[in-house]
């Protein structure tokens, strides 16, 4: 039987109103590199049209996929360029460009963020792979920051427009493990910020989105009051349920993310029940504002991070 996956023959499901699909029967374990795709393989129109989509859709679900590191890794390169695992937190054993968050070591990521956005070229793009999943809770939510964008007022987007934050792996982040914990110390271990446009302009679609989440910590030119009740008032239109979806895990699972148009917050109330789950993430884009100007490093070195291999 021929089992090609072919652009036609995607079967997307919309979700939400404003985000998320579930893309079904597709094995991205078939995710082999280009040069060597077969009648077995996911080919180059799928993996178009699946990029398409996320563009689109800004979240993607595929159920019971069961990918080890290494289809996990073959297929993120079909989608783009990953990253190391971290600027920070060592990787998973073995594999260099995988990022494990296992509960039990402290990793909660309770607060809504986009991920990285501590070093001036965020991720393009994560992928992650649900490896244990407690029977009931750890439910991860997303929100669309296109949509939240849009619907500011029209005084609100003008002020937006113009603002530019300071993003750090400081800003707040210890809500979001286990304090005192390796996962926090290792977090920690280096110091990252960046300098953002608040309104970011889509690499592909040229959408405006804004730009925020847990590692957001103080508008340029602005006192830490100003910028807390700016950036609480900017957040608040992300969050708002109209702009999000969550999914049910289950272990096999595996969701893709657009980082340059979403925020994301896992649920944190399934306890003491072990939750582990990998993510790989694709090198992207220096975050560009809508008058041209791009993002700056304001401290550390994030080469390593961004490096090839």
């Amino acid at each position: 039987m021929n089992t090609v996956a072919t652009a036609t023959a995607l079967d997307i499901e919309p979700l939400a109103g404003r985000i998320g699909a579930e893309i079904r029967h597709l094995d991205l374990s078939r995710s082999v590199d280009a040069e060597s795709v077969d009648a077995e393989s996911v080919d180059d129109e799928t993996i178009a049209a699946i990029a398409a989509a996320l563009v689109e859709h800004k979240v993607l679900f595929f159920r019971g996929q069961f990918l080890d590191p290494e289809s996990h890794v073959a297929f993120a390169r079909r989608l783009g360029t990953p990253t190391m695992a971290h600027p920070t937190v060592p990787s998973l054993g073995g594999h260099p460009h995988v990022f494990e968050l296992d509960a039990q070591s402290g990793a909660r990521a309770n607060v809504w963020h986009t991920d990285v956005t501590f070093v001036a070229r965020p991720p393009r793009a994560s992928i992650l792979n649900a490896v244990i999943i407690p029977p009931v809770g750890g439910d991860t939510m997303w929100a669309n920051t296109e949509s939240a964008y849009e619907e500011l007022p029209d005084h609100l987007r003008s002020l937006a427009d113009g603002l530019w934050v300071r993003h750090s792996n400081a800003a707040d982040y210890g809500s979001m493990t286990t304090a005192g914990s390796s996962y926090t110390s290792a977090f920690h271990s280096s110091g990252f910020a960046a300098l953002h446009p608040l309104v970011r302009v889509h690499p592909v679609s040229g959408r405006r989105s804004l730009l925020l989440g847990g590692f957001a910590g103080r508008i340029e030119g602005l006192s830490s009051q100003e910028s807390a009740d700016l950036i609480r008032t900017f957040q608040a239109h992300v969050t708002r349920p109209e702009n999000t979806v969550r999914w049910r895990y289950r272990a096999g699972d595996v969701v893709i993310w657009d980082n340059q148009a979403t925020q994301h917050y896992a649920i944190d109330d399934y306890g003491d029940q072990p939750r582990r789950v990998q993510r790989v993430t694709l090198v992207g884009d220096v975050a560009r504002s809508i008058d041209g100007r791009t993002s700056e490093t304001l401290a550390g070195d994030p080469s390593a991070y961004l490096s090839i291999g």
